[in-house]
Formats: C-alpha cells, structure tokens, sequence
C-alpha cells in the first residue's frame, strides 16, 4: 500500500504517535492533516521521551520528510519551540519540514476568548485546552482568519490584523469586560516569530501531490481521535476539525481517491480528556489503578485522563465513519493485572437496546453500557515479542475483539518503547 491513514478510533490518547513513528521507516513522507498544538503525540526512543504537538512524529527518522497541512491551525511561538528543541537533540529538521502557506494561524486573543469563553460556561464547559484551537478555527470558517500566506505578505498581514484585534477587543470588553490587546505588540512580536518559520513554508499540496506521482510513499497522522470530530464525535464535546479521515483530503489537498488504507489505533480499554459523556467509565478505585498503571496524563496539558472499559460499540463507529480496514491495539501491558475484563457491546436506555454509537446527547449521555465479560491473564506481557507467545487469556481478549469489531488486528503494543510492539502475522 502507497498512502496509509494513521486515525485515532476513541477519544484521542490512543497511542498514534508511537504507531506513526513504528510506521514511518517505510515511508518517504509523514504528513499531519489537522488539529493543533492542543495534541501531544509521545514517542519513546531507548531512555528519551519526545512530545510531539505540530511537528509529525516522523521527524524522529532520518530523511523523512515531515508535512504539516493546511488543516493544521499553527501557533507560530509552539512551532518555533518546537523547532527549537528537536534541532538542539541534534535532530535535523530544516529542510525536512514543510509547512502549508494555507494554514491558519493562532493568536493571542484566540487563546483568551478560548478562555474566557469555557469559564462562562461554568458546569457546561467542554474541556478546551485553551490553546485558542476553536477561536482560530471559528475565524477559519468566517473567512476572517489570517492564513501564513498572509502572514508573509506585509501589507496584507497589517491589514488583516489590525481588523481583527479591532473587533476581538470590541467583542472582549462588551461580553467578557476584558480590556483586550495592543495591536503594536502582537504585530512585533509576530513578525519577530515569522523569521523563525518562514524558511519552512511552501505549497504542501503541490508537494505532496508530485511526491505521489513520483510514486513516493506517504503517511498521514491525524490529531486526537474519532469520537472527537467536529462531525462524528460527541458533539458538543468535541475538538473543532476533522479528526477522522475524510479530514485527510481537506487538510492535505490529496485527492481520497489516492489513499490506499486506513488504520485505525485504539486501547485496550478507552481513555477521555475533558467533558462530556463516557457511558463505560470505571469507578473511582479502578480509574486510578488504571490511570497510574497506564500513565494516563495528557502530553499537552499534563491532565489526568478518565479511563474506562474498552467500548466496542464506539470503536465500530469509528470504523464505520473512517473505512477503517485494519487495527492497532495499544497498552495492552496496562491489563495485565486484571483477573476480570469488560468490554461493551452496547447500551441500554429506557429498556431499549443500542448496539452502536448514538448522536443523542440524552440518550448517550444517560445509558448503561451493555457488558461481556472475559478472564484476564495475571501474567506480565511487557517483554513479549510475538502473539504466539502472549499469555492465552490476553490472546482470547483480542481474538474477541476482532470478532466483535470485524477487522483485523495487525499490531499490539505492550509497552511505550518501539521494540514492545508485536506484529501480528
């Protein structure tokens, strides 16, 4: 296969940032189609720790050319830190990063009214991360964002600007009684930040798009996970792109018609960030087991995950929603203490059955979750190499799965590090 979709089929936190850096050794591009830096995509080589928020994790191999599209919404001060830090481990990225003329770019005033925004909103905040994603995003579709290409032509950079810190204040100081933002300070500050990114900047579309006909391989990364897509997700719990696949062709300018498979990586169990409804979440004991264990504390934010039972109703609707053909299972290690292991299958609301997601806030957010019970395998699967060798309990877990979901497993994750990976034959 040429042009492999990485998705993440949960709430995000899935593990893709590993998946894409097992992956990329055999692909010529990596390319990011969406999200922002409220991702952290976490990549463990030998004793060292890399956090990835813009940059895709394909940047850790040598020679590989790292994409980041126009469905991305840069912070330029994050891309430059970024930047920054991966060049001082001696990781090479100038010259291997190209970043979209047409994505959005992230200001001040989008990270305050993100804000202020969700403290207004007391009990019925969404969880942001108050990275100013949504605001940039909502400018984005207002067609009042300012896009890089902008932000290197002068003239229109200090138009589009000025325009837009007149109104943000305006809207500041009447709903929020906040005093807003100095149009001279951000101008300098920016054109400062520009020198740092400008050098990286091309057409990626076009780019992407000869790499093909040159009939180079690429891979695509997605940010956070199905069930937070703008569209597909638990709306209104949701991040504000999309994070399944489609969003690959709207955020690169790569035709669907040349993706080849997409593949879909989910936990053993399930894990959110945030707000909003979680029907198999785990009780208060069994959460911090769990989240400990499994180290379940944002890359971006460093805030503790809600961790629960691995929902096969859900996933399937990731499947549905991507064409996912084929799937990864990650922290598969994290059950290995468990004498008894859910998985649901459905949920129940008012006596009535639901076998698959639903976009009913009501219902969704008030059903009981419909469970099968397996045996675990009390057994350490963190040095297995093979699914030969994995204990039999933890080999019936996933078989079930499979069965239960109806696409294959390809991959296993038993561990942070890149050779706790188990390639199933």
């Amino acid at each position: 296969m040429a042009n492999i979709v990485v998705v993440g089929a949960q709430w995000g936190d899935e593990g893709k940032g590993k998946v894409i850096d097992i992956l990329a050794k055999d692909f010529d591009y990596i390319a990011r189609y969406q999200g922002g830096n409220n991702a952290g995509h976490t990549v463990v080589i030998g004793s060292e720790k890399f956090i990835l928020h813009l940059i895709p994790s394909g940047i850790l191999h040598e020679r590989k050319i790292c994409v980041i599209g126009n469905g991305v919404v840069i912070d330029p001060k994050a891309l430059t830190e970024e930047i920054n830090k991966l060049e001082s481990k001696n990781i090479k990225v100038k010259g291997r990063l190209f970043v979209s003329e047409n994505a959005h770019i992230i200001f001040p005033y989008h990270r305050v009214i993100d804000e202020l925004k969700e403290l207004k909103k007391g009990k019925s905040k969404i969880g942001t991360t108050k990275k100013g994603i949504g605001p940039c995003h909502a400018d984005k579709v207002s067609r009042s964002g300012i896009r890089i290409i902008d932000f290197l032509n002068d003239k229109i950079f200090y138009e589009k600007l000025k325009a837009n810190i007149e109104e943000k204040n305006k809207i500041l100081k009447i709903l929020y009684d906040f005093e807003g933002f100095s149009f001279n300070k951000i101008y300098e500050d920016y054109l400062n930040l520009r020198v740092g990114i400008k050098d990286f900047i091309c057409d990626t579309a076009l780019l992407l798009n000869k790499a093909i006909e040159k009939r180079k391989r690429i891979l695509f990364e997605g940010a956070q996970g199905t069930m937070l897509d703008v569209d597909y997700g638990t709306y209104p719990f949701v991040t504000s792109s999309n994070a399944t696949a489609g969003g690959v062709s709207t955020g690169t300018g790569i035709g669907p018609t040349r993706l080849d498979k997409i593949l879909g990586v989910v936990k053993a169990y399930t894990t959110r960030v945030g707000e909003g409804p979680f029907p198999t979440e785990f009780s208060r004991d069994m959460m911090q087991k769990i989240r400990v264990r499994g180290d379940e504390f944002g890359a971006t934010t460093g805030r503790p995950r809600r961790c629960g039972w691995f929902d096969a109703s859900l996933v399937k609707h990731a499947i549905m929603v991507n064409g996912i053909s084929e799937i990864v299972v990650t922290k598969l290690d994290v059950l290995d203490e468990l004498k008894r292991i859910k998985i649901c299958v459905g949920y129940r609301y008012k006596n009535k059955l639901y076998e698959q997601f639903t976009s009913d806030t009501e219902i969704f957010t008030n059903c009981e979750p419909v469970y099968e019970e397996v045996d675990g395998w009390v057994e350490d699967t963190t040095g297995v190499t093979s699914f030969r060798k994995l204990p039999r309990n933890a080999k019936e877990y996933l078989k079930k799965i499979q069965k239960i979901l109806k696409t294959k497993i390809v991959l296993i994750s038993v561990g942070s590090k890149r050779k706790q990976t188990i390639i199933v034959e």
